[in-house]
């Protein structure tokens, strides 16, 4: 629901609340909303530097720094780490900035993969062939301890600090572990694709039903699960839509599943679900339009009619939304209900 200072104004032109009552409505609004995480331009600031410095340390890693060596690698870390540890405290403790504490927070947790792999180097642990930047780009078993350790380091500073941030690199990590632990477990040194696909889908289930189980558990106002649904839709979508089918059956039952994460969108309230649900619907429209029903006259037609249907199923839905939700929730069991009914 938008409010807005607009929305107030009216609510005390209709007699709903007086002057004095909306302004300290709206202060009260403001004042809870400055450490939600939102379109602020504060915000975006906070979260491109952040994404940054982030980046430089993971994704953006050049060749260069390989001449650093394994102690040298490990001790920049080490660094990086106790200063962004103590920016975390400050942040938090002292200026009260819940937001860049739990990025700079997550900056430490970034760089775990970094100060293991230095480490090892230094060590004479890690073999060949493989350098730090091929972390986020190659699948292979040897990164597990690197994954280990950043989702021990993801842990502790999440026990120690409960912003919610931090379970973005936890949630990253539990995605890269069932991509690495594949040729482990299958004991094969090259697995194929399809294998892969297999692996993304079902991980990308698992890591959904934890951010379900997280949703229901979490009572506050911080919101632990949207990472872990982020990267678990994205793993069970990407797993589901790169697979190959010839059979039209299974083409339609993907249409079906992408219509079932709309509708699970709406009523958890996670836009994820509903924009990779519309995603893989509109991909499946695209394919009857492009090669089913290319040379078809009547397929712009009943696509037309089926469309305007839903727009009159939506009518109908608001006129007796209250009595079709309370329904619909009386089926769900109640830690559901529960949660819908907390982030309705």
């Amino acid at each position: 629901m938008d409010v807005s200072r607009n929305r107030l104004r009216q609510a005390v032109e209709k007699g709903i609340l007086d002057a004095g009552q909306a302004g300290l409505l709206w202060e009260f609004l403001e004042a809870s909303a400055v450490d939600t995480p939102g379109f602020r331009f504060t915000h975006i600031l906070y979260y491109l530097g952040g994404l940054m410095a982030i980046g430089a340390m993971s994704l953006f890693m050049t060749l260069g720094w390989e001449s650093f060596g394994g102690w040298g690698l490990l001790g920049i870390a080490v660094a990086y780490a106790v200063a962004g540890l103590l920016l975390t405290e400050n942040f938090l403790h002292t200026r009260r900035l819940p937001i860049p504490a739990g990025i700079i927070a997550t900056f430490v947790v970034a760089l775990t993969p970094l100060a293991i792999y230095g480490f090892q180097e230094a060590m004479g642990w890690w073999a060949d062939g493989r350098v730090y930047r091929d972390y986020h780009v190659y699948i292979d078993w040897r990164w597990i301890f690197m994954e280990l350790g950043t989702l021990a380091a993801g842990a502790i500073l999440l026990w120690r600090y409960r912003l919610p941030f931090l379970v973005m690199p936890v949630a990253a990590t539990l995605w890269y572990m069932s991509m690495d632990l594949t040729p482990f477990i299958f004991g094969q040194a090259d697995v194929s694709w399809e294998l892969r696909k297999l692996v993304s889908l079902w991980s990308g289930v698992a890591i959904t039903l934890v951010a379900l189980w997280i949703d229901i558990r979490t009572r506050g106002e911080k919101d632990y699960a949207f990472w872990l649904y982020i990267f678990g839709v994205t793993a069970f979508w990407g797993g589901l839509s790169l697979m190959r089918s010839d059979s039209e059956l299974n083409k339609f039952l993907y249409f079906c599943v992408n219509m079932l994460l709309i509708f699970c969108g709406a009523a958890l309230r996670r836009r994820v679900f509903a924009v990779f649900g519309g995603l893989g619907a509109a991909g499946y429209l695209g394919y009857l339009s492009w090669n089913v029903f290319k040379d078809s006259l009547l397929f712009p037609f009943v696509l037309t009619v089926i469309g305007l249907g839903v727009i009159w199923l939506g009518i109908i839905w608001q006129r007796h939304e209250k009595s079709i939700s309370l329904k619909l929730r009386g089926i769900l069991p109640k830690p559901l209900q529960d949660l819908v009914d907390r982030r309705g």
